[in-house]
């Protein structure tokens, strides 16, 4: 089978470069005898100080030469990676192709000012997403990254559930626990003393993200004396969240770390002692699986999809109970016993999250799509296409589309 990936921009979405490459990798793994074609975008040049006229050429980059780009295409299967690419389901499905979207989260028809908050060009940047978001019920099938969303799309978008997949995110093999002798030299990196409680927060600043109750939690921390510090990843601290920690004197207990590597970023959810996740809706919730990966204790949300993520591996409190996760935070600085026993839980949770069981279900979808004679012929064909190309070291193919 032929299976063409249309991935987003390079760059443009870090989680969908993180899934893009996960699906990618599992699938090669669980149907080595396919062939994957990874297609990919031109960047579109920009022309400095002119952010309107930069924003019409990404527009029309993205909404029309890169959707005829992936027309051209020759594919059993078209997978589009991220629901905001959903207006190419439009055009695959007026040529006869097979197509597959995979839908993270619909934050954006529910909230809307997540696009205005961000966008050179709100208005029109609201009502091409919700024409694009709404191109995934052109697809023959959606993939779903939890029941939750699959729920939303049912019911925001009408699709019928057996239209759709829960195909969870998976954690990369990347993010495991350090031996402790390396944590301590972490810790004196990032200056933080061994007696300190370490509180880490990943992640954008969309409301969604709740950031302002973690440090209303890191207040009440200060208030009641405890030597606490908290990192911060991704997002930057918004003019608010800023104002709010120099009136409160919190300056000097919060870093802020940018957009770290991957590999930085595993350092970082092990130097951590807790992660605060207690976002108002997510559609997965990666940084969950990925703290609970490295054996970090996990704080978070009991709404939307991250109890589907968390199971029993972390403590659920209400979004905005400070006072719950002041408790929760004491709980485990407190009691070693109760620590380690929800880190072992963690770790034997996150087993469960791997790509290859995520493409295994992907690739399941694919095969329901294609009828079995067509499935057989094109097995066979492509058996023998990429026996042809081992000879030449070639597994799958990337095209950039200009």
């Amino acid at each position: 089978m032929r299976v063409a990936i249309v991935r987003r921009a390079p760059s443009a979405s870090f989680s969908m470069d993180v899934y893009a490459d996960g699906l990618v990798s599992g699938l090669k793994t669980i149907r080595p005898d396919w062939e994957i074609v990874e297609l990919i975008p031109s960047s579109t040049p920009t022309n400095e100080g002119n952010t309107i006229l930069n924003g019409l050429k990404k527009y029309y980059q993205r909404y029309w030469q890169y959707p005829i780009k992936v027309k051209s295409r020759k594919a059993d299967i078209f997978h589009i990676i991220d629901h905001s690419d959903g207006h190419i389901a439009y055009w695959l499905k007026k040529a006869n192709q097979l197509t597959v979207v995979t839908c993270h989260d619909l934050i954006n028809l529910l909230q809307p000012e997540n696009i205005s908050d961000q966008a050179k060009l709100p208005l029109i940047s609201a009502a091409i997403w919700k024409y694009a978001v709404q191109g995934i019920r052109q697809a023959n099938h959606i993939v779903t990254v939890s029941a939750y969303t699959a729920k939303d799309v049912t019911q925001l978008l009408n699709v019928q559930p057996g239209q759709i997949t829960v195909a969870p995110n998976a954690v990369e093999p990347l993010f495991q626990p350090f031996p402790p002798e390396q944590l301590v030299k972490f810790r004196q990196r990032y200056r933080i003393s061994p007696n300190t409680i370490c509180l880490l927060n990943v992640g954008s600043n969309h409301p969604r993200k709740n950031v302002f109750t973690v440090l209303h939690t890191l207040q009440a921390l200060r208030l009641k004396e405890l030597p606490v510090h908290l990192l911060k990843t991704g997002a930057d601290f918004t003019v608010e969240q800023k104002t709010f920690l120099q009136t409160h004197n919190l300056e000097s207990c919060v870093t802020y770390l940018g957009k770290p590597s991957r590999a930085t970023l595993v350092e970082i959810y092990n130097v951590a002692d807790i992660l605060m996740a207690p976002s108002f809706y997510e559609g997965f919730g990666m940084t969950v699986l990925e703290a609970m990966a490295c054996g970090t204790p996990v704080i978070t949300s009991n709404v939307t999809s991250l109890p589907e993520v968390a199971g029993d591996a972390a403590i659920m409190v209400e979004p905005t109970d400070v006072n719950a996760i002041v408790e929760a935070v004491h709980h485990l600085q407190n009691d070693v016993d109760y620590r380690t026993s929800l880190r072992q839980k963690g770790l034997e949770r996150v087993r469960a999250f791997t790509w290859e069981t995520t493409a295994e279900q992907v690739a399941q979808v694919y095969e329901s799509l294609m009828p079995d004679q067509a499935l057989q012929r094109s097995s066979k064909h492509h058996a023998a296409t990429n026996a042809s190309r081992s000879q030449i070291g070639l597994q799958s193919t990337v095209d950039h589309l200009r």
